[in-house]
């Protein structure tokens, strides 16, 4: 079996992330590396907070706390999010690390090396009140275009036209309100990523056809638009700093590498975190080094992110001349809009993680997210889509339908799985359309489709669900009692291959489904064809418990009250 390395996104440190994130990265990588595991396959799933750039600074300053503090307490409750939505990072990092830190230098050094990086001066905009550069995010001022008299030196949020600092009418510091600004000359490290474009283009040819449209589309866009030289430092407290035994004069003046540097490298600096807790048994080179070529690696971000990760990142690693592994697949997504308007986290337009989960479990949002993942286009949330999803197909299709076997079995056979009859026509029918349904349903993972896995996935649950009211065990008992007890022992069969196969999707109710049965060594990862038609893994005379509902049905009043708390249309 393979190794596959994943990765998602990584979140940054300031403020809780709405559902658009976590469909667009963090959910999708969990049900591909859960998926990958119950295949057999080994797999390592890193993702990390992403903690330097301005805005963490500003925000500790708003809060009046140090910013390491400030990314200490943030990385705690991100975590505490994501362990709600049962995502199953094999280590969740931080981007302020010290091999983060460490690893990031290395590949700094290693790039000056091979004239890959150079110092060139630039102008850039200084606070004499402060006696400090000030980075874009750290100027404010009107909008030249729209007015709007908080636009930053790099964007105004609110016409969304790029910015440069020099633009702004009357430009203040973000730090001290103070309006005594310059220009004035400095120096900044760039990566010369125009040196790099041929050889970033000829890596992008060589797998981009294994890639989504979108992902490829969009790299092959800024390729074919030309490669520009980066600046890779910034005038910051909190970040990676310059190495002094290679830029000295940066180092004393406290330059720090830029955020879209440092980031990405984390995915490294993460994998030496996790293999760090213990390193008799972990090998984070075996992870990251082209010589081990049996290594298979995906990312998924959203379309935004994608340039840093198709184009900037790989010309990073090919310019060190070092055999770091690079992506084999980038899955992005499209946007996940809120009716039709995008989610704003600065905005709080929309709905957000933690409240999601204070709202309802986390599988109910994990199943509506993955079935209505935005792969080909953008979507849109609303709560009369998410209200009607999770009542067709988790409360009825498939909750019921666990309720009302268990619950009528043991009601007329006891709380142990019937014998009844030998399986006949209508097995044998029903154990071919399971076996084509999972082979579906396998494609579709295999090719990392989640709405077409997730209906594959709907349709095995329906299958039960005919199967049910084609024998009608109800009816069945008053003539032929052996009958519906064959009946219901398959149905409680396709319980546990629901069980099994569901997880990806929804972890809690599976393993509550498959906790059901009292199963001795019930190791089981997968479901084979011959299994699925067969359906015999769970044999007369097994023992066996009702769980509780595993989706209540969302009511009327519960979508007014969502619509009144969230609000049923986007802001204008």
């Amino acid at each position: 079996m393979a190794r596959h390395l994943i990765t998602s996104a990584l979140p940054y440190i300031n403020g809780i992330k709405h559902l658009g994130n976590m469909v667009g990265s963090m959910l999708p990588a969990d049900v591909y590396s859960r998926y990958l595991r119950q295949r057999g396959h080994e797999v390592l799933y890193i993702c990390a907070t992403d903690e330097h750039g301005t805005p963490a600074e500003l925000a500790a300053k708003e809060q009046g706390i140090p910013v390491d503090a400030f990314c200490t307490e943030a990385h705690h409750q991100q975590k505490a999010i994501y362990d709600g939505f049962s995502l199953a990072f094999d280590y969740f990092g931080r981007s302020s690390s010290p091999q983060n830190h460490e690893i990031t230098q290395e590949i700094a050094r290693e790039l000056k090396a091979n004239g890959f990086i150079e110092e060139r001066a630039i102008r850039q905009v200084y606070s004499n009140a402060d006696g400090r550069f000030l980075p874009d995010r750290y100027i404010i001022g009107t909008c030249p275009h729209c007015g709007y008299d908080k636009a930053r030196g790099d964007q105004c949020e609110n016409c969304t036209r790029v910015l440069d600092p020099t633009d702004l009418i009357d430009a203040r510091s973000a730090i001290s309100g103070s309006s005594d600004l310059e220009v004035r000359e400095t120096k900044h490290l760039f990566l010369l990523q125009s040196a790099l474009a041929g050889e970033v283009e000829a890596w992008v040819d060589e797998r981009a056809d294994n890639w989504p449209v979108l992902a490829s589309s969009i790299a092959r866009k800024w390729l074919t638009e030309g490669l520009h030289d980066r600046a890779i430092t910034r005038d910051l407290d909190w970040g990676v700093p310059v190495p002094a035994d290679t830029w000295p004069d940066l180092a004393a003046e406290g330059k720090v590498f830029y955020v879209w540097f440092d980031a990405p490298i984390e995915y490294i600096g993460a994998t030496k975190e996790w293999a760090d807790q213990d390193p008799e048994n972990r090998d984070w080179r075996s992870w990251w080094w082209e010589s081990d070529a049996n290594v298979h690696y995906t990312q998924f971000m959203g379309k935004d992110n994608v340039p840093f990760h198709s184009v900037m990142f790989p010309a990073t690693l090919l310019g060190t001349r070092a055999p770091w592994k690079k992506v084999d697949v980038i899955k992005a997504f499209n946007w996940l809009n809120y009716y039709g308007g995008k989610f704003s986290t600065s905005q709080r337009r929309g709905v957000f993680t933690h409240d999601a989960l204070d709202i309802l479990p986390a599988d109910y949002w994990r199943y509506f997210m993955m079935a209505n993942a935005p792969e080909s286009d953008d979507s849109s949330f609303t709560w009369e889509h998410f209200t009607a999803t999770v009542n067709k197909d988790l409360a009825d299709t498939l909750g019921n339908f666990v309720n009302r076997v268990l619950s009528f079995s043991r009601k007329r056979f006891g709380e142990e799985v019937p014998a009844g009859a030998e399986p006949g026509e209508a097995e044998a029918k029903l154990g071919e359309e399971i076996a084509r349904l999972l082979a579906e349903y396998e494609s579709q993972m295999e090719a990392i489709q989640f709405r077409k896995a997730a209906a594959a996935l709907r349709a095995l649950w329906s299958a039960g669900n005919s199967y049910l009211e084609e024998k009608a065990p109800w009816l069945e008992i008053k003539t032929n009692p052996e009958g519906a007890a064959l009946t219901l022992r398959t149905a409680m069969n396709l319980i546990h291959l629901y069980a099994v196969v569901s997880e990806p999707f929804i972890p809690t109710s599976a393993k509550k489904m498959r906790e059901a049965f009292s199963l001795k060594d019930d190791t089981a990862l997968w479901v084979t064809a011959d299994e699925a038609r067969s359906l015999s893994a769970v044999p007369a005379g097994t023992p066996f418990t009702i769980p509780p509902v595993l989706f209540a049905k969302l009511t009327d009043e519960d979508l007014e009250s969502y619509k009144e708390r969230f609000g049923g249309e986007p802001a204008a």
